[in-house]
């Protein structure tokens, strides 16, 4: 079952809440990865599997366990599916983790999203919660990937986000119960499955501060999947007598000009 709420008429605060490094330091930042086979579903291959794991991308791990996810799904077409029978669980790294297959049937964007369970940081005793979304395209209809979910915590593309080459901008505005977050933080990590050497440890997150108006750009300089994670915007603070961090998350994918 899906368990967020679509967003309401409260206006979110004018002052983002920055938790920065209280979770998650430029050396070892949280990031759910909800990473398909492919953004670009063809006719011939229409199934796309999941690789579902909370872990530090840029580090290549470690894996942090993960509870069973609270909702899975899928907008396409203005409707929202909820899938979350299709969650799988696995082993990574010998620690929780999921994955699912999803048949594409019909032509469109496919915004699909995950709600986890909030993830307890025992070392400094705070919750993470991680609202995360990729965008599928399928079959070249190219229609709809500006679209919200409506997730508490939410990134909205301002750049289609995928067909993206090596080297291109993505914008994207930071939104806490629908409305822009000014000033929002976010940390950008390059899901380093290929072995890249980092110079320092600060090279593995890189950190940046939306605008005013929420909006943020990034320059993505290697090809592959980058991960977008605005900082404690969501409007929840508290779980289980707590600190909670609602982050907003989302995945898109460069490639390079051969």
């Amino acid at each position: 079952m899906l368990h967020f709420a679509l967003p309401s008429s409260r206006t979110a605060g004018a002052v983002a809440v920055l938790l920065g490094c209280l979770h998650a330091g430029p050396a070892a930042a949280h990031f759910q990865e909800l990473v398909p086979s492919t953004d670009l579903v063809t006719p011939q291959n229409r199934s796309v599997e999941f690789d579902i794991t909370f872990t530090h991308p840029a580090h290549g791990g470690p894996v942090m366990a993960m509870d069973p996810p609270l909702g899975f799904g899928v907008l396409h077409d203005g409707t929202v599916t909820d899938l979350t029978d299709l969650l799988q669980p696995q082993l990574v790294d010998g620690l929780g983790a999921y994955a699912a297959t999803y048949d594409v049937t019909g032509p469109g964007d496919h915004i699909f999203f995950l709600e986890p369970a909030p993830y307890l940081e025992e070392s400094e005793q705070i919750y993470i919660q991680q609202f995360t979304k990729v965008v599928v395209e399928a079959f070249g209809a190219e229609d709809g990937w500006s679209e919200l979910v409506g997730l508490p915590a939410e990134i909205r593309p301002l750049t289609r986000p995928y067909g993206l080459w090596t080297g291109n901008v993505f914008r994207g505005v930071v939104l806490s119960d629908g409305e822009p977050v000014p000033f929002a933080e976010i940390e950008v990590e390059y899901r380093n499955t290929d072995g890249v050497a980092l110079p320092a440890e600060v090279f593995g997150t890189q950190v940046i501060l939306a605008d005013a108006d929420g909006t943020f750009d990034f320059v993505m300089p290697r090809a592959g999947w980058w991960g977008f994670c605005a900082l404690g915007v969501g409007p929840e603070t508290e779980h289980e007598g707590l600190e909670l961090s609602q982050d907003a998350v989302m995945w898109v994918r460069t490639e390079d000009v051969r």
